[in-house]
């Protein structure tokens, strides 16, 4: 079974934005969005997912990849 990767982080660099700012406008504490961007959350609610898009102007597929395992049939 292949994994969920979080992009959150190349996204933000591409907008230049920082945690911080990101926070102030989601309206996610630093340590939930921190999790976020290192892919250390197992759950991400719709609401979240929306706001990030809407504050990055980007869609959920920019944020959110589907990694295959490797012994995964194509």
């Amino acid at each position: 079974m292949g994994k969920i990767i979080l992009r959150l982080d190349r996204v933000m660099a591409d907008r230049k934005i920082s945690l911080k700012e990101l926070s102030e406008i989601v309206g996610v504490s630093n340590v939930n969005l921190s999790k976020m961007k290192t892919g250390k959350i197992s759950a991400v609610r719709f609401s979240t997912l929306e706001a990030i898009c809407d504050a990055l102007d980007c869609q959920p597929g920019d944020i959110l990849e589907y990694e295959k395992s490797p012994d995964e049939p194509p």
